[in-house]
């Protein structure tokens, strides 16, 4: 007999929801982890750096000379600004701590139990790990089932030399002692262009860009990345397009980065700090993983079908996996595995309604796909999009940038493919889509949808009814904060888009 029905190891996200689920099931669980609890997802990821945005924000918006009002003498102290951040991560882990507790032992109604143990693990069986480093020394433990939630961790070049003082990666972001006066951020991706939107947002350090590609966000449609490249260059941040990184060192109490522009010239760059942000890598290494059968790709994350990897028992959830590096991800992907074991689950993990949010400025919410994916696909679609600046509640909050798009399949049935919100209060946009999207209905469903007033979600709603030929305002009249259109493709593989003006339904 097993000493746990379930082992987790690693205690951020996505192992905290399997080991939680798991006790649902009455299940005996014990939930294993070398760092603290609450993992990177609190302490180096979503939670903390997204508090530091939302203080940034506040910061600017108090600023701001255009509303009636002026505030005079804010004055600004990163210490006390990181103290903010450590308040909201030390709340958050409280608040698990406390669940922790309030589990670790069956109750007379309820047989589940879950243990937390402090330590590294490492496989010595497909049902046996041995854990060392932790406040109860090495011991050994096995379980009938076991689930794999080690996270990631910050992509280096071993090329750069990451000192976590002045080339440093999102993990470090909390040890600057002060605000650097000049910055460089390898990686215009999510990650990159929401650091170099917290430190523009403060004004008080020059941000670098360093971006291979023609525009930033190379994943997401033009419209989008424009706005967001826009307003980050307007805040002073210089961004480097189309540029190779040729060198970075410290030279004293400085970085040196040499970059070469497309056109074949180099230069040289001298700034307080670099900040190295392109992407993650699983840790999957140091466990025995291999040993005992379970299969890595050749980037080292853990090859599942549907959470189950090569070794019967043993789940992989979260970052480890292929899919999408997400808080929201992961805990799905933590709670799918129990309830494909104890549950009696069969149906796929599905993640085409999965949404995101990018914390720039503006803010930007995502679920499905794009219009640049639709036509890598080949797929035809209809799309419409409405602008911020005739929303009420944008126009009242003084925020008119920005814009929802909604892509249709394009046939009598209009099933939504995917939706882009830029602007404030996009996240909240997004919701009711991503519902109509994960049951496959019309997106006709969201037209008649009553949204309370004045709402950014109203937007949604005049958008649908846009597709519908019903909108309130009209895209041939407002044809700069409007956009109607079809898209298909021809014989010849290019792609044709005919801009709609539709006849209203009866």
């Amino acid at each position: 007999m097993s000493d746990y029905d379930l082992c987790v190891i690693g205690a951020g996200p996505s192992g905290y929801a399997a080991a939680v689920r798991a006790w649902d099931f009455g299940k005996k669980v014990a939930l294993v982890d070398k760092g603290p609890l609450g993992g990177a997802g609190i302490h180096h990821g979503a939670l903390s750096s997204k508090t530091l945005w939302e203080l940034s924000k506040d910061y600017r918006k108090a600023l701001h000379r255009d509303r009636g009002f002026v505030a005079e003498s804010v004055s600004l102290d990163w210490g006390q600004v990181l103290h903010c951040v450590e308040q909201a991560v030390d709340e958050k882990v409280e608040q698990l701590q406390r669940q922790l507790d309030a589990l670790s032992r069956p109750g007379h109604d309820h047989p589940g139990s879950i243990e937390f143990i402090h330590g590294a693990a490492h496989f010595e069986s497909a049902s046996r790990v041995r854990i060392e480093g932790g406040d109860q020394g090495m011991r050994t433990l096995t379980a009938d089932h076991f689930a794999v939630a080690t996270g990631s961790r910050p992509r280096e070049l071993p090329e750069i030399p990451v000192d976590g003082r002045t080339i440093i990666t999102s993990d470090h972001i909390g040890g600057l002692k002060e605000f650097p006066r000049s910055l460089v951020i390898l990686g215009a991706g999510v990650v990159g262009c929401e650091f170099a939107t917290i430190f523009a947002n403060y004004g008080q350090t020059k941000v670098y860009v360093i971006d291979r590609a023609d525009r930033i966000l190379p994943f997401e449609d033009e419209d989008v990345a424009r706005v967001c490249s826009r307003n980050l260059e307007n805040k002073g941040v210089t961004v480097h397009h189309r540029c190779r990184l040729v060198s970075m060192e410290v030279v004293g109490p400085q970085v040196e980065y040499t970059i070469e522009h497309h056109t074949g010239g180099r230069e040289a760059i001298r700034v307080d700090k670099a900040l190295i942000s392109i992407g993650r890598v699983p840790n999957t290494g140091g466990m025995g993983l291999e040993e005992i059968g379970v299969k890595l790709d050749d980037r080292g994350y853990i090859a599942d079908d549907d959470g189950q990897t090569t070794v019967p028992g043993i789940w992989a959830v979260g970052d480890i996996t292929r899919d999408l590096a997400l808080v929201s991800v992961g805990e799905e992907e933590g709670r799918h595995a129990i309830e494909r074991i104890w549950g009696g689950r069969t149906v796929p993990m599905s993640k085409d309604n999965f949404s995101t949010i990018y914390f720039l400025d503006p803010e930007v919410a995502t679920v499905g796909l794009s219009e640049q994916e639709a036509q890598k696909q080949r797929i035809p679609y209809k799309v419409a999009v409405y602008g911020y600046g005739l929303v009420n509640r944008a126009i009242a909050m003084r925020a008119r940038s920005g814009f929802v798009k909604i892509l249709t399949t394009d046939c009598d049935d209009m099933k939504i493919l995917g939706m882009r919100a830029l602007g404030v209060h996009a996240s909240t946009t997004i919701e009711a889509v991503a519902l109509v999207m994960q049951h496959g209905r019309s997106v006709r469903e969201l037209a008649n949808l009553l949204h309370p007033h004045p709402a950014v979600t109203e937007c949604v709603q005049d958008c649908v009814r846009m597709l519908l030929g019903t909108s309130i305002h009209k895209p041939h009249v407002f044809q700069s904060e409007l956009r109607l259109s079809q898209v298909s493709y021809e014989a010849d593989g290019t792609t044709s888009q005919l801009a709609l003006r539709p006849v209203a339904s009866k």
